[in-house]
């Protein structure tokens, strides 16, 4: 009984093992994606990912003013210092084109990221 036991504990942890492995995004092994901040502008205004992989993108805002990386579709809002960074996380995602602002400047910062 308690080898059957022992057993059935082992198939069960290899089985919840393997369905986590299943549905957990995997990130991208590459360095993080970078874009700058400059002159109100982001540098690249449009950034081609993979999708289905989950994304550290770094925001160097090279201005001396404070910035704000925004995007509606891919729900995040944060504040880049001037002269400062932040790390965003985002995805997996879909394939599609994702917008991204700065809201201090929307007239100029403006960019997009396109998973395919």
């Amino acid at each position: 009984m308690r080898v059957a036991a022992r057993r059935l504990g082992m198939i069960l942890g290899a089985a919840g093992a393997l369905g986590w492995a299943a549905t957990t995004p995997l990130f991208a092994e590459d360095a993080p994606i970078s874009v700058t901040i400059k002159d109100h502008r982001f540098d690249p205004e449009e950034l081609q990912v993979p999708a289905g992989v989950k994304l550290r993108l770094l925001v160097k805002n090279l201005d001396g003013t404070p910035e704000e990386f925004e995007s509606h579709t891919l729900h995040r809002e944060k504040v880049v210092p001037g002269g400062g960074e932040i790390t965003v996380f985002i995805g997996p995602l879909d394939p599609g084109t994702y917008d991204f602002f700065g809201d201090f400047n929307p007239a100029t910062a403006q960019g997009r990221i396109i998973a395919k």
